[in-house]
Parts: structure tokens; C-alpha cells; sequence
């Protein structure tokens, strides 16, 4: 969906017919994998996230580099997360949260949007960081996983910032970036009361590793112009993405930073389940 806000325009600024071809399946690793084994000419991208490096990083044997066989060539945004907790539970900030899950160890659970999702692996880190023990419920959309916070048959859950509303049954406690988010100002980043916690996901495109400089330069100021569309930036902020416009050296660091935290967080939640 979020390729599809600007996928149009990019084609017309680079005189070519773009396509948007979705190829699910192993969380995300065969659309992926398709593109790392491409041609390395500018005509075939992926439009990734930081799952990118996620679904690697979790298998075993992961069916790409997400480092080695991709070139970065613009980024588009950002999006941060929101710890969202069920009203049933008596708390108003991430610490009064922490406090009572703390008072009652493995009577709390979270839902998810499914084993190894983000929200799964947002909130498994979370709950670790804290050292608190709290029952995982994966769903099969973050809809589902949504739905039963507002229920009150689950206690808590992180999901992206976009479509948050205001409603008496739930309480937004935190934010997962580091700064805060434009879009929930009112909303702390989780990081002022748990020391080191950040969790957020970059959005962008990366093509086969080998493409010729001068075509990723091309697409990269072209994708620039784009963002600084009013039409295009109402787009993105529908999907709850903060634009950033990078140059491709300053989105290679960003993704081999992100690999970099990325690794940590897995390391520290280890089996998540």
C-alpha cells in the first residue's frame, strides 16, 4: 500500500512504466530474494523495510544478505510504533505499566500481529528490556490482534502509529522512537522510563547490489523531489510515515545501523515465542 502512494509518479519522473508486483510469502524473503537475483541495471527494486533485515536476522539460514546483495537507493520515511494497553489494566504511563506487571508476573499478555511480526518482536524486546514476564497471543493481522485490546481479553500490544484513535477502552502509553512522534505528540517515546528501548522501521528502495551509481543517483533525486510533494507527503502521513529523504551513502549507514540494532534486539529476546 505504501509503494502505491508514489509508485506513479516516480514512473512518470523516470519516463518508464512502473509496476508494483506484491510476491508474499516467507516473510517477505521471496519478493526479496527475487530482487537480489535480478539484473542489476535500475529496472527491478524492492520497496523494503526494516523486516528486511528482521527476517534475515531470524532464520537460520536466511535466503539473502541483507547487507551484501542490495544496494540502497532512497529512502522514503520513517514510522514509529505505539505501546497501546487495554483500559482493564490500571495503569496511565509505561511506568505504572512496568510496576504492575512487575507485581504480577505472567498474569499480563500481549497480542501480536503473529510469530515474529514487528508488533511481536517490538513488544517480546520490551518485555525483556523490562524483565517482565507477560503471556504472547499471536493473531493473524494486527486488526485481529487490535480488536481483542479493545475487547479487553488481551492487556496490551505495539502497533504502528497510523489509525490509532481515541477510545475509552484502550490508553496509548509510549512511543517507540527515540524522539517522539509527530503524529502522537501528546505520546512519550517508552525509551524516558525503559533506558535504551527504541524500536522503529525505515521504509525505502534497494536494488540488486552491483546497479551502476549513476542509475541509483537518478532515482534517489528523483524520489527527493517526490517527497517534498504536498500530495505525496499527505499520502505518506496517511500511513503514518514521517518523510526523510536520504542520499544513497547516508541510506546504506541507516540500514547498517538498523542491521546493527536490529541484531542486538534479536540477540536479546533469543527464541521469541
Amino acid at each position: 500500500m505504501l509503494a502505491r502512494t508514489f509508485y506513479a509518479e516516480l514512473g512518470a519522473a523516470l519516463g518508464q512504466t512502473t509496476i508494483v508486483e506484491n510476491r508474499p510469502g516467507a516473510g517477505g524473503a521471496i519478493g526479496t530474494t527475487s530482487v537480489a537475483k535480478a539484473a542489476p541495471d535500475g529496472t527491478t527494486l524492492i520497496f523494503a523495510a526494516s523486516s528486511h533485515n528482521v527476517t534475515a536476522l531470524l532464520s537460520e539460514h536466511p535466503a539473502y544478505d541483507p547487507i551484501k546483495d542490495f544496494a540502497a537507493v532512497a529512502n522514503v520515511g520513517m514510522q514509529s510504533y505505539v505501546l497501546m494497553t487495554s483500559a482493564a489494566v490500571p495503569a496511565r504511563s509505561v511506568a505504572e505499566f512496568l510496576a504492575y506487571a512487575r507485581a504480577n508476573p505472567g498474569k499480563l499478555n500481549y497480542s501480536s500481529p503473529g510469530h515474529g511480526s514487528s508488533g511481536h518482536l517490538a513488544m517480546a524486546y520490551f518485555t525483556r528490556l523490562a524483565g517482565i514476564d507477560m503471556v504472547h497471543i499471536p493473531f493473524k493481522s494486527t486488526q485481529d490482534a487490535t480488536t481483542d485490546v479493545l475487547a479487553g481479553r488481551s492487556h496490551a500490544l505495539i502497533v504502528p502509529n497510523v489509525g490509532v484513535s481515541k477510545d475509552p477502552r484502550i490508553r496509548l502509553l509510549g512511543v517507540t522512537s527515540s524522539r517522539g512522534s509527530s503524529f502522537l505528540p501528546d505520546v512519550p517515546p517508552i525509551g524516558q522510563t525503559l533506558p535504551g528501548y527504541v524500536f522503529e522501521s525505515w521504509f525505502g528502495l534497494l536494488a540488486p547490489a552491483g546497479t551502476p551509481r549513476p542509475v541509483i543517483e537518478r532515482i534517489n533525486a528523483e524520489v527527493a523531489k517526490l517527497l517534498a510533494n504536498p500530495t505525496i507527503r499527505e499520502r505518506l502521513a496517511a500511513q503514518g510515515v514521517e518523510p526523510k529523504p536520504l542520499a544513497p551513502e547516508a541510506f546504506t549507514r541507516l540500514i547498517a545501523d538498523d542491521y546493527a540494532a536490529m541484531a542486538k534486539v534479536v540477540k536479546a529476546v533469543g527464541r521469541i515465542e
